[in-house]
């Protein structure tokens, strides 16, 4: 059911998945309890290049070959999935761990991986149909969800999902984030930091189109419940941008590897990978015609980044935007600080009691944020109250946060972290290589540097690809 004799490892490559996987992700939303949690929890507004990898690196883990990293990451993914629980904005409650809901997201990304076959004129065959939602069937299952909840056999499927269509979406307030808004905001990924209005024009031409293909792509009775527009031509427009992702699949194989592509947008200018050199060098041509669309495009003037100087400082609106911001609705609140904790867990591989342990700081921390700074008591911290305050943020909450990182990464307990764990926490987990090539490096560095990034708002420091950049 997994690893390379699989279906779905067949289609993991497969361009087509770009617009396959945002069309899931819209008919995710568009479920009122997922909708809610997205829009109180997620991470997808402000940070949706990380969003993206962070995804990426689940599903392979799960459709990977290796069970032990299978098991891992289902329990990893249910220990996210049970802290997600609230009630939203409509005052509906929503939780994460409901096995309908769960299945449900399972169901969207099978039927948009037939859909993306459809729609690109290479239908699959019903045999490979039936092994595919096997597999999907077996991903559930892996999760610990009973059978039950997604239908038994394919034929069963289908009228399971028409009834989901018709009788259960809705037009989600995180529906149209992901359709519109998402799309018309969406940062540059760290590969193209420092070419605003490069990026802003591909932007303005790519957004609306994606959109629209997606829109298109949708259940037509759902569509026009949810009043979604209709665009005269986008149907053809649709069907040729999945039949021009279909023949890319005989590009060399190298050029379409997702995982390249992930870590491609995912690097950063300044990093020590050897492919940042080959990036610099196409950066020296994009500024040029950066340079050259800035004379002749009426766009207004962006701000260009700061440059990559370790002693440059945030205003403390940027760090709070940056940083402190993580769900990008202009407020801090334990979601924010919660996402921050999901981040560092991912990106370290924390066993439960780490993680527990690393949340719980952040719940201090949190509490320590809310108390100084949230003077009109609404249970979240705005920019202004922020920005009014400056405050120093290193509490003892917050050092208890740094204290559980140097743990979890000096793995031999001699309370130093040698050059090789240096290694596996900042070029692994934070794609930086090491400031020193040899020295160890002490609990009392380590917790000043770390707390140097999130009181002191420095700029430039191994922790801004983990918590500041999209």
């Amino acid at each position: 059911m997994f690893g390379p004799g699989s279906q779905f490892h067949s289609f993991f490559n497969d361009p087509r998945w770009a617009l396959a996987m945002v069309r899931a992700t819209v008919l995710e939303a568009a479920h009122p309890q997922i909708g809610a949690a997205l829009v109180d929890n997620s991470t997808f507004v402000a940070h949706p290049w990380r969003r993206l990898r962070n995804t990426f690196m689940s599903m392979q883990r799960m459709f990977g070959a290796d069970e032990p990293a299978r098991q891992r990451e289902a329990a990893r993914l249910n220990r996210l999935h049970a802290r997600l629980r609230g009630t939203g904005a409509d005052s509906r409650s929503y939780n994460a761990m409901d096995p309908g809901v769960r299945a449900w997201v399972v169901a969207t990304l099978f039927e948009s991986a037939v859909t993306m076959c459809r729609l690109s004129g290479q239908p699959l065959e019903r045999k490979a149909m039936e092994r595919l939602y096997a597999e999907f069937q077996a991903f559930l299952a892996t999760m610990g969800d009973e059978a039950g909840h997604l239908p038994p056999t394919l034929d069963a499927f289908w009228p399971y999902y028409d009834r989901m269509v018709a009788e259960e979406l809705e037009n989600t307030e995180a529906m149209r984030i992901i359709l519109y808004k998402l799309f018309d905001h969406l940062p540059a990924p760290p590969v193209l930091n420092g070419f605003p209005a490069l990026w802003a024009t591909g932007r303005a031409f790519a957004g609306p189109v994606i959109g629209a293909i997606t829109v298109a792509s949708l259940p037509e009775a759902f569509r026009r419940r949810a009043g979604l527009p209709e665009i005269a031509g986008v149907e053809s427009l649709m069907q040729g941008a999945y039949l021009a992702a279909g023949l890319t699949r005989f590009l060399p194989e190298g050029w379409i590897r997702a995982e390249n592509i992930t870590e491609l947008l995912s690097l950063s200018p300044d990093s020590d990978d050897p492919r940042a050199r080959t990036v610099a060098a196409l950066r020296d041509q994009m500024k040029r015609a950066g340079a050259l669309i800035r004379l002749i495009t009426p766009l207004p003037p962006e701000h260009e980044p700061a440059a990559a100087d370790s002693s440059a400082q945030r205003s403390a609106h940027e760090f709070f935007a940056d940083v402190l911001d993580q769900t990008g609705d202009g407020y801090v609140t334990w979601a924010d600080l919660a996402a921050m904790a999901r981040e560092l867990s991912g990106r370290l591989d924390l066993d439960e009691p780490e993680e527990t342990r690393l949340y719980n700081a952040y719940a201090d921390w949190w509490r320590e944020l809310q108390a100084a700074l949230d003077t009109d008591g609404d249970g979240r911290v705005s920019a202004a109250e922020y920005a009014a305050a400056v405050p120093s943020l290193a509490g003892p909450a917050l050092i208890r946060v740094a204290e559980v990182l140097f743990d979890a990464t000096d793995k031999d307990g001699d309370q130093t972290i040698d050059a090789d764990e240096y290694r596996a926490l900042f070029r692994t987990a934070f794609h930086r290589d090491t400031t020193s090539t040899g020295a160890t490096y002490g609990r009392s560095a380590f917790l000043n540097d770390f707390l140097s990034f999130m009181s002191g708002r420095q700029r430039t420091t191994p922790y801004d690809p983990l918590l500041a950049e999209a």
